[in-house]
């Protein structure tokens, strides 16, 4: 395993996120503890001692799971992050009830690190409200040594990551965001590096692979990948590409099942950056790849907030492979297996779930545009 020096801390390279555990009878809620529980123990017995979880992970359900797997390790054997969960408006003055339950929830004393959740345009001004005290209030459990490291984690723009640290940055010691080799311009990642930069702090690195979009590539890419490193698998690609930016301390990965772990400790026995020739094939297939995708992360704060109950990142993935494929069968078949209900044209544009989506989709317009483009004579 390799590993990275955080201040007086040395943690594993790459951290477990517990945003996508193994669940049971594909239901997001209901997870699949057992399975779960054989991953981290593979994980700890391998080196990995970073575990990241958040309030509204499956469904509220992970911060629970994670800790009762966690309690039969030593507290001092992994360090655990969660976040206050603001991506939700409605929690904005709630910071002391959530975090006092967060503990309850994982069964700790304390929190190795915790992060402002998703700071985006929807939530910025609510975060920097003083008559929330959010701030001040984990300012005091820091003090308190009930949070042992505090940063954020940041889904906005340039601009809004900029107005959050001109407030708070001289408190914050790390930053968690989007990067990967599809966002390094697609979402502007790359400045984003460099600002982080600027106020000194480390790269924490979320969705490295994509929600799994990255895991495989299409057959012409996959071999000009093949054909510079042979023994190289597809999701190890991106994990190189992280490994060359000199800003990143720490790659979360979610994974949901065994094989996954396995694969990742395979990748992160050893340091192998890319060459410039390796970085400029990469960021040509990754230019290749986002001219027509919705860029959804499966991260499902959508569903939770959906009064029809859609199935919204499963929809997306169903709207970004017809787009792909200028329409096709695959799509209108596997709509036709849903209820009546379940579909696109159920959406009522209500906008709840536009208004907690961490990537700024605008869903409700997906979902019309979707059942106009796979209704019948479409």
């Amino acid at each position: 395993m390799i590993y990275k020096e955080f201040q007086n801390l040395k943690l594993s390279a790459l951290g477990m996120g517990a945003m996508r555990l193994p669940v049971l009878e594909g239901d997001d809620s209901q997870i699949d503890e057992a399975a779960a529980a054989q991953m981290v123990d593979l994980a700890m017995k391998s080196g990995v001692n970073y575990y990241d979880t958040a309030w509204g992970y499956h469904s509220g359900n992970s911060e629970r799971v994670m800790g009762r797997i966690l309690k039969n390790y030593p507290r001092d054997s992994f360090y655990l992050a969660t976040k206050f969960p603001g991506y939700d408006l409605s929690n904005m003055d709630k910071a002391e009830e959530i975090f006092e339950k967060q503990l309850e929830k994982c069964g700790v004393e304390y929190f190795d690190f915790y992060l402002f959740h998703n700071v985006c345009e929807m939530n910025i001004d609510a975060y920097l409200d003083e008559k929330y005290g959010i701030f001040d209030y984990l300012m005091k459990q820091k003090k308190a040594g009930r949070i042992r490291h505090l940063g954020f984690s940041a889904h906005g723009a340039y601009d809004v990551m900029e107005r959050f640290l001109d407030a708070y940055g001289k408190e914050m010691e790390f930053c968690q965001i989007q990067l990967n080799y599809l966002d390094w311009s697609f979402q502007d990642a790359k400045s984003k590096v460099e600002l982080l930069k600027k106020w000194n702090l480390p790269v924490w690195v979320m969705e490295p692979l994509r929600g799994g979009k990255l895991a495989s590539l299409q057959a012409e890419n996959e071999a000009k990948l093949k054909a510079l490193r042979p023994q190289e698998g597809i999701p190890a690609w991106a994990f190189r590409f992280l490994q060359t930016i000199p800003e990143v301390t720490m790659i979360l990965s979610g994974m949901s099942n065994r094989e996954q772990v396995e694969d990742n400790l395979h990748t992160f026995a050893e340091d192998k950056p890319l060459n410039q020739e390796e970085m400029d094939a990469l960021l040509s297939i990754a230019d290749s790849m986002v001219k027509n995708s919705v860029p959804c992360t499966a991260c499902h704060y959508c569903v939770s907030h959906c009064p029809k109950g859609l199935d919204i990142p499963k929809l997306i993935s169903l709207y970004n492979e017809h787009s792909f494929t200028g329409g096709g069968f695959i799509a209108p078949m596997v709509l036709r297996t849903l209820a009546e209900d379940k579909r696109p044209d159920s959406c009522i544009g209500c906008r709840s779930c536009d208004a907690v989506c961490p990537q700024q989709i605008k869903v409700s317009e997906i979902m019309a545009d979707f059942a106009e483009r796979t209704k019948p004579n479409a």
